[in-house]
């Protein structure tokens, strides 16, 4: 099953202040260090960025060893999926899904999450939740507890057949459905999606100790 990756990098960065897809990582920015994590694998046939030119440009030129596409994307996350699920390929029976602000990612990550894409149709990289959760009422003080022995933080790649989540995608427009990751966008479906443990930190890059904490963790 060939397998493409669309690498969504279109946001402002308006909590940061600048753009994190450029911020240094130990000579590598944020964006260049998620694609090429891509570009590494055996399994990955080609790479989609959807993001704008003036990015693509300052952070993506040189040579690259797999065909490298940009696309424009959306004002909103699933816009900006859709947009890297036109281009895709005939041939692409499956699509990983990756947030360009999640450097860390493994070769070993991805394909042990398209390894299960295949088995199950859908998978995506999670951890489950270990912290004590509390719920909390309007001031934010504590009212209960909340079990989490069933609770997952989702991350990426998230990895589907193409036509499922093509088909998904479809379903939520036709819907005006809002979702902010695919695993969402097939639940509308009535789908359920393989959760696959990260074996690695795979942080997202969403504030100034979020690139300390990456810096310091690349060898």
């Amino acid at each position: 099953m060939p397998c493409a990756a669309i690498i969504v990098a279109s946001g402002q960065s308006r909590r940061m202040g600048f753009d994190k897809l450029a911020a240094d990582l130990k000579g590598v920015s944020v964006l260049r260090r998620s694609v090429m994590a891509f570009m590494q694998s055996q399994e990955i046939d080609h790479v989609i960025v959807v993001c704008p030119q003036d990015r693509f440009d300052a952070l993506l030129t040189g040579d690259f060893p797999k065909p490298l596409t940009r696309v424009d994307g959306g004002s909103e996350r699933q816009h900006s999926v859709e947009a890297g699920l036109k281009v895709l390929q005939d041939s692409d029976e499956l699509v990983a899904v990756h947030d360009g602000a999640r450097p860390l990612v493994s070769v070993e990550a991805i394909e042990h999450c398209i390894e299960e894409a295949r088995k199950h149709d859908a998978a995506a990289l999670a951890r489950p939740v270990t912290e004590t959760i509390k719920r909390a009422d309007e001031n934010h003080v504590s009212r209960e507890g909340v079990d989490r022995s069933s609770l997952w933080f989702t991350e990426t790649p998230q990895i589907f057949k193409s036509d499922l989540l093509i088909r998904a995608y479809a379903h939520i427009a036709e819907k005006g459905i809002v979702a902010t990751d695919e695993v969402s966008v097939v639940e509308a479906l009535g789908i359920g999606t393989k959760l696959v443990i990260s074996p690695g930190p795979n942080i997202k890059i969403t504030h100034q100790a979020d690139i300390d904490l990456a810096t310091a963790l690349i060898p």
